[in-house]
């Protein structure tokens, strides 16, 4: 495989199929903006990932909303392996 390519693993997936990460809800105190974030970024790839958050910004949900405990989307992931990448996307998406 050429360097400059990325493999891709399993099927690529539409938007509409993007889109229903914005329909799961939290069932505790967890904003449901945040839910979507985390339930998004546990069963998307990370290109996947950065096309779903252009729905959840255009759908008008807060990139910053927390748990019960006070976190944010990126106090939950920083220390996992890929965290950084989806840290990286988030903050774009932020402006």
């Amino acid at each position: 495989m050429r360097k400059d390519k990325k493999q891709v693993i399993g099927d690529e997936i539409g938007d509409e199929q993007i889109k229903l990460f914005l329909d799961f809800d939290p069932v505790d105190a967890t904003s449901p903006s945040l839910h979507k974030l985390i339930k998004a970024y546990r069963g998307l790839r990370i290109d996947d990932f950065e096309r779903f958050l252009v729905f959840f910004v255009a759908a008008g949900f807060d990139l910053d909303g927390k748990d019960a405990q006070g976190n944010d989307f990126i106090a939950l992931i920083k220390d996992q392996r890929n965290a950084a990448e989806y840290i990286e996307l988030i903050n774009a998406a932020r402006g």
